[in-house]
């Protein structure tokens, strides 16, 4: 069994936040992958199902985004598991829109979630990391974390969410670089190979409007233009 997370703020005038980009992504999930509905578990909103054999339980904290570490905390009692089980889906401040980055461990980085569940497991959870972008001064970043996404953002992010429920399953096979690597793919895919038509030889055309000149100066109507002209001498 292994517990995803995904983080956010209860109520609906919170649901289109940047904040609550965690609770979009396992929603995602959830429908991507047929997950059974979800009802109200640990403190929170839970749901069953399975990713490539690998059972899974999503949850989404009702604690309010400062006491998430409650919900995941039991949650993780009642099935014995250990923080290397635990998933984590949140907003990322500090990394661009449209970027998806995946780590195990480290600080909160002034994320409360992140925070409070670090104080109720440890800090030894493997974290997805939804860039949510900054807004470029700490006076602005209250307004924009709990500011909806803008109209113009929704394409970027429902290609991100896509993605990443999309490839869900290598972060349940515990292969976090390959599911980086595949988000990034879908994100940002190639661009077809294809081959440039050869630029013209400056000097392939020159010869060709010599010749065409010398062979208007040849021939028999030129012979009889050439008289003509004599002629009127």
């Amino acid at each position: 069994m292994l517990l995803f997370v995904g983080l956010g703020n209860p109520g609906s005038s919170y649901q289109n936040n940047r904040h609550n980009v965690g609770f979009m992504a396992v929603d995602e999930i959830v429908r991507r992958h047929n997950f059974l509905p979800f009802r109200s578990r640990f403190q929170g909103l839970a749901s069953e199902g399975s990713i490539g054999g690998n059972k899974l339980l999503i949850l989404k904290p009702q604690t309010y985004m400062n006491l998430s570490g409650q919900a995941v905390g039991e949650a993780m009692r009642f099935y014995k598991l250990t923080p290397a089980d635990v998933v984590v889906f949140y907003d990322e401040l500090d990394l661009a829109f449209g970027k998806v980055k995946v780590k195990t461990g480290g600080g909160a980085a002034g994320h409360n979630g992140i925070r409070s569940i670090t104080q109720h497991i440890g800090a030894d959870f493997v974290r997805v990391r939804i860039g949510i972008g900054h807004p470029g001064h700490k006076d602005r970043v209250h307004g924009h974390v709990l500011g909806d996404f803008a109209k113009a953002e929704q394409p970027v992010l429902e290609t991100v969410l896509d993605a990443v429920a999309r490839e869900a399953g290598w972060l349940a096979e515990g292969d976090a670089p390959r599911f980086m690597t595949e988000v990034a793919r879908h994100i940002n895919p190639p661009r077809e190979n294809g081959t440039r038509p050869k630029a013209a030889e400056p000097a392939s055309t020159k010869p060709a409007a010599k010749t065409a000149d010398k062979k208007n100066n040849e021939g028999p109507m030129a012979d009889l233009l050439r008289a003509l002209k004599s002629g009127d001498k």
